[in-house]
């Protein structure tokens, strides 16, 4: 078996406000643990980009600590699960029921070294 993350990316505005459609995209998320939990090695939602502290090494190997995220896109890594899998197939098979209404999914292997 190998591990994969599935990246979350959504454009935050849409999650702002309560609204039936927050609310069925909570229920998807449920709905896709009861079926997948055995599959689901860990999973989180993240607080909003303006939350974000990004930290970057300088040439001189001191560091700058600025806030706000990494890089400014509309849309934003929201949450991942990390899931295991056969292979790429079962991954992204597991990815596509990942509810993302406002963005999309993103499936990385993680690197095993050694």
């Amino acid at each position: 078996m190998a591990k994969y993350l599935v990246l979350i990316y959504h454009d935050e505005a849409q999650w702002v406000e309560p609204s039936p459609e927050v609310e069925a995209g909570f229920q998807g998320h449920m709905a896709f643990n009861a079926a997948n939990g055995p599959k689901i090695l860990g999973g989180e939602a993240l607080q909003p980009t303006t939350t974000a502290t990004s930290i970057r090494r300088d040439d001189d190997g001191s560091h700058m600590v600025t806030d706000g995220p990494f890089v400014e896109t509309k849309e934003a890594v929201g949450g991942y699960y990390l899931l295991e899998a056969e292979d790429l197939d079962e991954a992204i098979a597991l990815a596509k029921q990942v509810p993302a209404p406002w963005g999309g999914v993103e499936v990385r292997p993680v690197r095993v070294f050694g």
